[in-house]
């Protein structure tokens, strides 16, 4: 009874930290254009992250419910440790105001469960391993490409600046939709991480823990996200609405194609790779070596480590393998 009462604290609070991180992907463009409230957009965040793991979210919630530790070792206990160790990471993540890579966090944290059970299927990584590199350098690479299109001004593309300036309200819409866009691909990926090992230890249904778990991420970012968003949104160079926008298509489709693919995949690094695209377009390389882009990548690389090596370690001190 303690365990499983232990375990739904942990779940709320995982769930929570990974809405905090995932809101600023979603809204921070257009939360810093002031085209949306912090409150519109938890409402917002909320729906779409709901229905985009209630419409794709299975195949991630089967990757990590059984493919990386096979399901006859998921345990309630070892479930508790997983979450518990996840959700310390993300913590740590959000208490530094930066935005976090939840599937790597969870894929660690369970692949530090496996290792010390001897119970690890390192096949997976095989099929994981190619996405986690490729899908960021696609990211980049397409942005790049679909930006230079558009930047800088110039003859054969002036028609595409006198379309923005006559259609200022369909580009505000634009940027509007894209945060949609985003929270539902966040939704289609990110949700499992909670839901994937509870459901694999059969300790509740694939889709009642998706349409469960959903609405907890917008409580995070409720709590969590408006001090991520104004460090993403204020303390990095912002984006124009044009190019937010299209940051925002590539990578949440990028992370649809995942999600179909049952991959566990970073949002934030998505868009990090896509934002620095932009930046290169433009000359303003400079940014990655900001502060709080210095924070950011520290943070990712620390999290993972840090959510492995918890994992690791709790499994032989509490389960005593």
């Amino acid at each position: 009874m303690l365990a499983a009462a232990l375990l739904t604290i942990a779940v709320v609070f995982f769930a929570m930290n990974m809405g905090g991180s995932n809101m600023t992907p979603a809204f921070a463009a257009v939360y810093g254009a002031k085209l949306i409230k912090h409150r519109q957009a938890v409402v917002w965040f909320t729906l779409f992250v709901a229905l985009g793991g209630l419409l794709l979210g299975y195949n991630v919630v089967r990757t990590l419910g059984g493919g990386i530790i096979p399901a006859g070792y998921m345990t309630l206990n070892v479930v508790l440790l997983i979450i518990l160790s996840s959700s310390i990471g993300l913590f740590i993540a959000n208490l530094l105001k930066v935005p976090e890579s939840t599937s790597w966090t969870t894929v660690f944290a369970i692949s530090g469960v496996g290792l010390a059970l001897g119970h690890l299927n390192y096949s997976i990584y095989l099929k994981i391993a190619p996405f986690w590199i490729g899908l960021p350098l696609i990211s980049f690479a397409l942005t790049y490409f679909l930006y230079k299109k558009i930047y800088p001004p110039r003859q054969e593309n002036l028609y595409l600046y006198q379309a923005f300036l006559s259609h200022k309200s369909k580009v505000k819409s634009l940027a509007i939709f894209s945060s949609f866009y985003i929270a539902f691909a966040a939704g289609t990926n990110n949700v499992a991480n909670a839901v994937g090992p509870l459901a694999g230890a059969g300790l509740i249904s694939p889709i009642f823990g998706l349409l469960i778990v959903g609405p907890l991420f917008g409580l995070g970012g409720l709590v969590l996200g408006k001090k991520i968003m104004k460090t993403v949104g204020e303390e990095i160079v912002p984006l124009g609405l044009i190019s937010a926008s299209l940051v925002s298509l590539v990578t949440a489709s990028l992370l649809v194609i995942a999600s179909a693919l049952g991959i566990p995949q970073s949002l934030v690094q998505l868009q990090a790779l896509s934002v620095m695209a932009i930046g290169s377009v433009k000359h303003e390389n400079h940014i990655v070596s900001q502060a709080a882009s210095r924070r950011i990548f520290l943070a990712w690389a620390i999290t993972p480590v840090l959510a492995f090596s918890l994992a690791y370690g709790l499994t032989k001190i509490f389960l005593r393998i």
